[in-house]
């Protein structure tokens, strides 16, 4: 079965991290991926932009609409995910909880 992790953050809040604690969220992160790669249940999987730097393309009456910016207002947004084919969803939820990032000093 595939199973995909949506994570969230507060891009002010982020922004404000200490390099030291975003160097720790990013440790975790790489060894969350290492293990799903040898594993072989990682399927994918990205960091993504912080929303003032994207792009939304919508399509408008058959034409392609390009909007810089958030699409809406938000206090979080998907910051990044993984996608991973597992046995079950107990190990699902194994995986999910690895995903877990300190969560600014909470």
């Amino acid at each position: 079965m595939k199973y995909m992790v949506l994570m969230y953050s507060n891009p002010a809040q982020t922004k404000a991290m200490s390099a030291s604690k975003l160097d720790a969220v990013m440790r975790k992160h790489d060894a969350l991926r290492d293990e799903l790669t040898e594993s072989g249940e990682l399927l994918s999987g990205a960091g993504l932009a912080y929303p003032e730097d994207t792009t939304t393309i919508r399509l408008r009456a058959g034409a392609a609409i390009a909007a810089t910016g958030p699409i809406a207002e938000s206090e979080e947004h998907l910051t990044a995910y993984y996608v991973f084919e597992c046995a079950d969803v107990e190990r699902a939820r194994h995986i999910a909880e690895g995903v877990g990032l300190p969560r600014h000093g909470r």
